[in-house]
C-alpha cells in the first residue's frame, strides 16, 4: 500500500499537485453546478459555503490528510443537557447520514461535521459530503433551537 496521497478525480482522471488544488477545483465545479461563485481555500486551507440557513466551513488539513466539513448549529443549552445530548445521539444514529453532531468544548457549541481522507477523494464524494452537512445543519439548526431554547 502506497504512503503517498493520491489526488486524482476518478471520473475525469485529472491528477492534482496537492489537496488544495483538488479541493479548489471541486469548489469551482460545485459553484458552477449551483450557479454561485465560491471563494477558493485561503492560505490556511479554509473557505465556507452558504446553503440555506447553514454556513459550511470546508477545511483542508493536509498535514493530517483530512478534509473536514463543519457547520455551527447552536450553543449547547444550559438546562436539560442530558436530554439534549441524548437527542443528538439519537439523530446521529440515522438522520445525519455521513455527517454527525459534535460539540466543540472550547466554544460550548454544537456543529454538524463530516470527515474524509483527502487521498483518492473524488468530486461526487466531495459534493455529497457538502450537501449532507448543509442539509442536516439547515434542517436541524431551527428545530433544535425550538426544542432546546438558546441560553438567555
Amino acid at each position: 500500500m502506497s504512503e503517498t496521497p493520491v489526488y486524482q478525480d476518478r471520473h475525469s482522471g485529472r491528477v492534482y499537485r496537492d489537496a488544495t488544488e483538488m479541493v479548489n477545483d471541486y469548489l469551482r465545479r460545485f459553484g458552477q453546478r449551483v450557479g454561485v461563485e465560491l471563494e477558493p481555500l485561503d492560505e490556511d486551507g479554509y473557505t465556507d459555503v452558504r446553503r440555506g440557513s447553514a454556513t459550511v466551513g470546508i477545511n483542508v488539513l493536509e498535514e493530517h490528510g483530512i478534509l473536514l466539513f463543519l457547520s455551527r448549529i447552536m450553543d449547547v443549552p444550559r438546562g436539560d443537557r442530558e436530554a439534549f445530548y441524548r437527542r443528538l445521539l439519537e439523530l446521529n444514529f440515522l438522520v445525519t447520514s455521513d455527517g454527525a453532531f459534535a460539540i466543540d468544548k472550547e466554544r460550548d457549541a454544537v456543529y454538524v461535521r463530516a470527515l474524509r481522507r483527502l487521498s483518492a477523494l473524488d468530486y461526487e464524494e466531495f459534493e455529497d459530503l457538502l450537501h449532507t452537512v448543509a442539509t442536516v445543519a439547515d434542517e436541524w439548526d431551527d428545530r433544535l433551537a425550538e426544542i432546546f431554547p438558546p441560553r438567555s
